[in-house]
Formats: structure tokens, C-alpha cells, sequence
């Protein structure tokens, strides 16, 4: 028996090399993992997917305040995300192939490191009613009712106190 020696997830910041293959794990997340928040609705996808694009990609890198990051694995994006420096958490996408890995829950350990290296107390997101459970259990409170986002209602707002 031939065994594959482990492979290591690397979390490091996102360059503009990684924007096809992180647009790609964002569009498909978004599509295959979230039918709960846009059930299939062709104006919800359209609208929730219009700037998961490369272009915009690359225009989140060189955004002031943003740290976009990406969980890479043999060369391939398995996970994009990002943090503001004000702590918000805007991005945590993670490719169906990679579901249950504990990668989103790896990146979503250094966006809330970045949030605090920046001198913040609390991390902010909206959730996603797909994500919802996932952020609950991992130390995220419900702050308020659910939000629109893209058309869908299911925008859960979301903090969490850093150590």
C-alpha cells in the first residue's frame, strides 16, 4: 500500500495570479453550497455573482483596508476570504470539493487574527443563511434581523469578541 504523504492547507494573502481560480471556488460555492439563500433564482444568482469576477478580484487587492486571503493546497484555491481593517468580514467562500476539510474554518482563523493584528476587539459578517450554523459554531452571535442581500433574505448579521 502506497500511502500520500499529507498535504498542508497554506493560508496566505491572495495575488492576482489566484484571481481565476478564486473567482472560480467563489461562483461555485455560491451556486452549489448555497441554494438555501438564492434557491435556484437566475435574478438572485445574476446579482449575487456579478462581481465575482477577476477584474474585481484584483481590485479587492490593492483596495485600502482589505486583506484578501486564500487557502491553497497542492497549487489550487480551495478557499477565498476577506477582512476590512475596521474587522468586518466580507468574503468566506470555500469550494464544494473542499467542503468539511476545516479549511473554512482554518481561514476564517486568520481573517479573525488579521481583524485583531489591526487593533479590533469585535469581527463583523453577514452571514448567509447556508453559513449560518457554521458561524454560530464557531463563537458569532446574531446582532439583528436578517437582511436583503442580492435579493435573497436571508443576510444574518453577525459579531464575535477576539481574544
Amino acid at each position: 500500500m502506497c500511502l500520500r504523504p499529507p498535504v498542508t492547507i497554506e493560508i496566505r494573502e491572495a495575488a492576482e495570479a489566484d484571481a481565476a481560480q478564486g473567482c472560480e471556488v467563489m461562483q461555485r460555492s455560491i451556486r452549489e453550497l448555497c441554494f438555501a439563500d438564492h434557491q435556484g433564482k437566475a435574478e438572485i444568482l445574476a446579482r449575487w455573482l456579478a462581481n465575482k469576477h477577476p477584474d474585481a478580484f484584483k481590485g479587492w487587492l490593492t483596495q485600502p483596508g482589505n486583506s484578501l486571503m486564500v487557502a491553497v493546497e497542492d497549487g489550487a484555491v480551495l478557499a477565498v476570504g476577506a477582512v476590512t481593517d475596521r474587522g468586518e468580514i466580507t468574503l468566506n467562500y470555500v469550494s464544494p470539493d473542499a467542503r468539511f476539510r476545516g479549511i473554512s474554518r482554518t481561514l476564517l482563523a486568520e481573517l479573525e487574527r488579521r481583524a485583531a493584528e489591526r487593533g479590533n476587539t469585535i469581527c463583523t459578517l453577514t452571514s448567509t443563511a447556508t453559513a449560518r450554523s457554521f458561524y454560530l459554531a464557531n463563537g458569532y452571535a446574531e446582532t439583528g434581523p436578517a437582511r436583503h442581500n442580492f435579493g435573497t433574505t436571508s443576510g444574518f448579521p453577525m459579531r464575535k469578541m477576539l481574544k
